[in-house]
């Protein structure tokens, strides 16, 4: 079982849209567990303030050391400490697969301008990032974040083997999907995949992702022909 802690200024978020579908069903199951931690639980005064302003001036607040401190002293037990950040490295696929081998994920919601940089440093906190964009909150990172951890779970998905063919596996992007009926509005499905003949079924499908991929991630075209020359 996975254990996931969350620290937040908004433990009423959590789980979320992770109660529902595939990670709901999960979550119940008890393949993964959740914790939210409340940081204003551990303010030191009666407004539970947990930011003040920046040292050497700017705009905005930042959550301070000795609050966030309180909490991680209580609640972190061990395991992969990760803080959502936008300055933080790429969430990957690989990342992901890396974060579902663990029993045990404390994540940092990260608020305001950030956290003060001294706890993160103190306590090992790694820096995560979902994309090029900032958002109000690191909780909606996190949830973002733990579906895609928790689907790659023993027994999460229905058929194991769909995680094998998805996008970003071997560095490709997932190949078109088609279903019934094999006509619709005077469209129609690719011959080949009526054909039941899976050798070539597997070969346009792996063409179809070659082919996407270089025309819309030439970085990802990229890592897959450096893989291929290994």
């Amino acid at each position: 079982m996975l254990k996931v802690k969350v620290l937040t200024i908004f433990p009423e978020l959590f789980p979320g849209f992770l109660g529902h579908s595939l990670t709901g069903k999960a979550y119940a199951e008890g393949k993964w567990s959740l914790e939210a931690v409340n940081i204003r639980d551990f303010a030191f005064d009666k407004h539970g303030s947990v930011d003040d302003t920046p040292m050497g001036g700017g705009a905005g607040m930042v959550m301070r050391p000795d609050v966030l401190g309180a909490a991680l002293e209580k609640h972190y037990t061990g395991g992969r400490l990760l803080n959502m950040s936008p300055r933080g490295k790429p969430l990957t696929q690989q990342l992901v697969r890396e974060l579902a081998q663990e029993q045990e994920l404390t994540i940092i919601c990260s608020r305001f301008e950030g956290i003060d940089e001294r706890v993160l440093e103190a306590y090992g906190a790694e820096d995560i990032s979902i994309g090029d964009y900032v958002l109000t909150g690191g909780e909606q990172a996190a949830e973002i974040m733990l579906d895609a951890v928790i689907r790659l779970l023993p027994g999460v998905l229905g058929n194991e083997d769909s995680a094998k063919e998805e996008s970003f596996e071997n560095y490709l992007l997932e190949y078109p999907q088609y279903t019934k009926p094999s006509n619709w509005q005077g469209r129609n499905v690719p011959e080949v995949l009526l054909s039941g003949h899976h050798q070539k079924i597997k070969d346009w499908r792996l063409a179809q992702s070659k082919q996407v991929t270089e025309a819309r991630r030439p970085d990802l075209w990229k890592k897959y022909l450096d893989s291929e020359k290994n």
